[in-house]
Formats: C-alpha cells, sequence, structure tokens
C-alpha cells in the first residue's frame, strides 16, 4: 500500500524530521504541501521531492498565518488526510534561572499553541469527510521532564500531548485520529541549541530524521479503523526512565 490519492500538509517541513516526513510522503505518491518559515528551506524540500511536494510560508504563531495557510490548502486539495506537526524550537538558556519570560512565551506559542492552530483550521477541513489523521510529532520531553529540555521546552511538549489526547476524544465522532509521537535524541538542527551541543560521535548513536519518517509513513498507512493514539521511539542507548 503507498499513499497515491491522500492530501498532506507538512507543518515545520523545511528542516529535520518534518524534511524526512515531506519527501517521505512524497515518495509514497501523497501529494504533500511543505510549510515553514524559511522559503529558501521549503525550496530545497520541493526541489527533492518534486511535482508532489509544493510549498506556503507559515508562522505557526501567528493564526492569521496559518488560517491562510489552510484556506490556500482548501484551494489545491479537495481532502485534506493527513496533518503533521512537525514545527518546533528551543532556546540554550534553558534553566528555570536562565530562562527568560520572551523565551517561555516564544517556546509556548510555537511548540504548543502553534500545534493548536494548524489543528483548529486543518481539522475543519477534514470534518465535513468524517475522516482524517493528525499526527503531532513531540518529544519524550513531553512524557519525562528532564533538565535535559528545559523548563519551557519540557512544558510545551507536555501540553502539545494533552492537546493531541483532548482532541482525540472530541474527534473520534468525526473519524478523525489523533497520533502524538514522542521521539527521543534525533540528530536535528535544534540540537545546535542546547547549551552545549553534541558531538559528531554522540549524533552518530542517536535517530535520524529518516527513524521519524517512516514510523509516521507505517501510521499514514494503517487502515482508517486502526488508531495508534501515542508512540515512543528513542535510540537503544537513550534511558527512559
Amino acid at each position: 500500500m503507498n499513499l497515491t490519492g491522500h492530501n498532506a500538509v507538512v507543518v515545520g517541513g523545511g528542516t529535520g524530521m518534518g524534511e524526512a516526513i515531506a519527501l517521505e510522503l512524497a515518495n509514497e505518491g501523497a501529494k504533500v504541501i511543505v510549510a515553514g518559515r524559511r522559503q529558501q528551506k521549503l525550496d530545497d524540500v520541493a526541489s527533492r521531492g518534486g511535482e508532489n511536494i509544493s510549498t506556503h510560508y507559515v508562522d505557526v504563531s501567528d493564526r492569521n498565518s496559518v488560517e491562510s495557510l489552510f484556506d490556500w490548502t482548501s484551494k489545491q486539495f479537495d481532502q485534506l488526510n493527513l496533518l503533521v506537526n512537525c514545527a518546533g524550537t528551543n532556546v540554550p538558556k534553558r534553566s528555570m534561572s536562565e530562562l527568560a519570560p520572551a523565551d517561555w512565551d516564544k517556546l509556548m506559542a510555537i511548540n504548543a499553541t502553534g500545534a493548536y492552530n494548524c489543528m483548529h483550521y486543518g481539522l475543519k477541513l477534514m470534518r465535513p469527510h468524517k475522516s482524517g489523521l493528525v499526527i503531532n510529532i513531540s518529544s519524550t520531553s513531553g512524557k519525562r521532564a528532564a533538565p535535559l529540555g528545559g523548563v519551557a521546552y519540557n512544558a510545551s511538549k507536555f501540553a502539545m500531548a494533552a492537546l493531541g489526547t483532548s482532541a482525540t476524544e472530541d474527534e473520534r465522532e468525526n473519524g478523525i485520529r489523533v497520533t502524538t509521537i514522542f521521539p527521543g535524541e534525533v540528530d536535528t538542527p535544534i540540537l545546535d541549541d542546547r547549551p552545549v551541543p553534541p558531538s559528531a560521535e554522540h549524533r552518530s548513536k542517536i535517530l535520524k530524521p529518516i527513524d521519524i519518517a517512516n514510523i509516521t509513513i507505517a501510521i499514514a498507512k494503517l487502515p482508517t479503523i486502526a488508531h495508534v493514539p501515542e508512540l515512543v521511539i528513542k535510540p537503544i542507548g537513550q534511558s527512559f526512565v
């Protein structure tokens, strides 16, 4: 089974896990809109995804920008089958004593409210068809509030998890499934924002974006009767206690 005939929006698809997910969806035959803030990154993804990928600017923290994205999506697709929320950020100064209030606001606005904004407008395109799948890419920081993620990042990812759980119950009668994926360490550009960025040796031992893309594709290929509410995936060497 491939995804020919499916229409998808991947938010935060210009780099990292979102980029890998968008390209794999296109390889599987889906029509994909890749959305993000950096047009050059989006264009690069589109150049490698061929005719199955188009792009659109979005700032997930700006509700008007998100509304514009999904208004445009409704004109490109007769139905939205899949929404992947992959936009996320962190800051180097992330402990309680160092975290600036403005950075708290920024992380909550992008990581948590951003996912809500995309679901608010994206679900409107799914409900009339009584079908659809939302996959939110969270983090194991949304399961275990370890110091590594930092105060605001952890809180935003817990919020994202609760959003997915709540929306699952609310949208079940509409035939819409919501899955939250909790990746452990993945070798993506967000690691450069750590107080001490990991070494090349460490990066070689953690997950790659394609690993998250592969599990996302597997979930998207399930029959509509099957629902995966949550999935944790981590490198074998990473603790989860």
